[in-house]
């Protein structure tokens, strides 16, 4: 797939539960319509400069194809209609924005302590693509 038709998923390269998160999502992706991108590169700030800096890494963003920016839990949905039998799961997202929300902002709270508890490294490499 050509990079102009992927959405770009950006993720935090130092946090070790985000690259094991992000491993998984792009092993859901078979028709690989994700690209992942460090928020820290080059790329990332590109992409985010209408996120403060000091807020880039607050969360994970999802940039559609078509330019469109998501952060945090509104991320969810869009990203999960993009994977293969996704849909449910992104009405479900859309349904119950404020939980989806809060949800996210838990799990984005305790990362280092879920990294832990799954026993990532946080050195771990994230699955990448050509």
């Amino acid at each position: 797939m050509s990079g102009g038709t992927q959405s770009v998923l950006l993720y935090d390269e130092d946090c070790g539960f985000c690259k094991w998160s992000l491993d998984k999502i792009l092993a859901w992706d078979r028709a690989q319509r994700v690209r992942p991108v460090p928020i820290q590169s080059e790329e990332g700030s590109r992409l985010l400069a209408p996120i403060p800096p000091g807020a880039r890494l607050d969360s994970w963003h999802l940039v559609r194809a078509d330019g469109r920016l998501f952060s945090a839990g509104a991320a969810a949905g869009p990203l999960a209609r993009l994977l293969p039998g996704g849909r449910p799961l992104a009405a479900v997202f859309a349904a119950f924005p404020a939980l989806t929300e809060r949800a996210y902002r838990f799990v984005a709270r305790h990362r280092g302590s879920l990294a832990r508890l799954l026993r990532v490294d946080a050195n771990c490499q994230v699955r990448r693509r050509a």
